[in-house]
């Protein structure tokens, strides 16, 4: 029987790792972790998002420039083929208001559960505790384990590392230096899905009374480096530094970009983009009387809390005394954005193992019978399930791909 070893306890090494047993082979799953899954577990916390029913053409866009590549993995495991894999395991599923799919629990651990069952009862060995070295001089496998360094042999390798997000749960990016020195390309790994620092930082009145605090139903707009804008609303949310949030998350990638080439980048953010902007001049200009600004504009414009404490931490204050410079401001506040966030804080990550170092099949072109998966991969998506489906597809085509490396007899039943 042909031994192949799975690299990475999460989404895309336990697919693999499913795979190559259905095809035949002898599969030893290594974890750095305690147990397996820890990062996936954590990404179910708030409810497990594990994929989005838009159409194919929609889902492949929010991949960017990676989408040609991720496409011939998602052709070959589709959203919905995902779904339905998930329902073989005894988990229903359900498409939310937002298009976005959810296990009827909305938790991953039992979906973890019965997976890791199955495997198990399929021949799967995991050996947790066990983090990869790399490789001795005759080709084994080099792991610290709680025995000490081991070396292991094996036929094929799946490669399923994770990227440099979360490191408390395994994704530090160790394995970069590894690869590198083995002549792998890898493109650096940086934060994806992040929050971004703003220019000076807050002073102390805002990020102690209103780091935390969310802006509901404001537009984010800005110009990247090479003059494309881009618009988006949504919500935010003020942190201790800068801001974040599921509305920021889905501008990371040109915000970062465009502060790596710049040094900085300026958005403009419409706190009433329901509102057109005469109505909004029209309701600042109103006479306020006795009445505080504050006031005024909470009972005029409906600009309050955060919304309002933002105003005065970025306009002078003769600006917030001329009704027209104010309107202008509240629907086109300028926020200087200097830097993202650690890569460390960051849902999760940009760069990796390049495609174009892989085959059609996953393997690295300069090591064969190595193959990688998952977010170690250098591709990147906003949340809403795209990263968890391109994990799942990732590892599958690998798991497909060993399993032809090794010739197992068995290997159709597992394509």
């Amino acid at each position: 029987m042909s031994t192949v070893a799975v690299i990475g306890g999460g989404p895309a090494g336990l697919m693999a790792a499913e795979v190559l047993a259905a095809g035949g082979a002898q599969v030893d799953v290594y974890d750095a972790m305690p147990s397996a899954g820890r990062k996936f577990l954590l990404a179910g916390v708030g409810g497990m998002n594990i994929t989005h029913s838009e159409p194919s053409e929609a889902f492949v866009s929010r991949y960017g420039a990676r989408a040609p590549a991720i496409r011939s993995l998602l052709d070959a495991f589709s959203p919905n083929a995902l779904r339905a894999w998930i329902e073989a395991l005894g988990i229903e599923t359900f498409v939310g208001s937002s298009g976005r799919v959810f296990p009827r629990d909305m938790k991953a651990a039992p979906l973890l559960r019965a997976w890791l069952h199955r495997l198990r009862e399929s021949g799967v060995r995991f050996h947790v505790r066990h983090r990869w070295q790399g490789w001795s001089t005759d080709g084994a496998l080099r792991f610290f384990s709680p025995l000490g360094e081991i070396h292991v042999a094996a036929d094929a390798v799946v490669l399923a590392l994770g990227g440099a997000s979360w490191p408390r749960l395994g994704s530090d990016g160790g394995w970069v230096p590894l690869l590198a020195a083995c002549g792998v390309d890898v493109a650096p790994l940086v934060p994806a899905n992040c929050g971004f620092d703003v220019a000076g930082g807050w002073s102390a009145h805002l990020r102690t009374r209103f780091a935390g605090q969310p802006l509901k139903t404001v537009a984010l707009r800005f110009a990247d480096a090479s003059g494309r804008t881009h618009e988006r609303r949504g919500e935010l949310m003020l942190s201790d530094t800068g801001i974040e949030g599921s509305l920021v998350y889905a501008l990371a990638a040109p915000l970062r970009d465009t502060i790596a080439a710049q040094g900085a980048v300026v958005v403009q953010l419409d706190l009433l983009p329901d509102k057109h902007p005469e109505r909004v001049v029209a309701d600042v200009s109103h006479p306020r009387g006795a009445r505080s600004l504050s006031s005024h504009l909470a009972s005029r414009a409906g600009i309050r809390g955060a919304k309002m404490a933002l105003l005065r931490e970025i306009l002078p204050p003769g600006e917030l005394s001329d009704p027209a410079r104010l309107a202008h401001a509240i629907k086109s506040l300028p926020i200087t954005l200097a830097a993202p966030r650690p890569v460390a804080e960051a849902i999760s990550s940009a760069g990796g193992v390049r495609f174009e170092a892989l085959d059609q099949h996953l393997m690295l072109r300069g090591l064969h019978g190595v193959f990688c998966a998952g977010e170690m991969l250098d591709w990147e998506a906003p949340t809403g399930g795209y990263l968890l489906t391109a994990c799942f597809a990732s590892g599958r085509m690998a798991g497909q791909g060993a399993l032809r490396y090794v010739g197992c007899e068995n290997a159709s039943s597992g394509s």
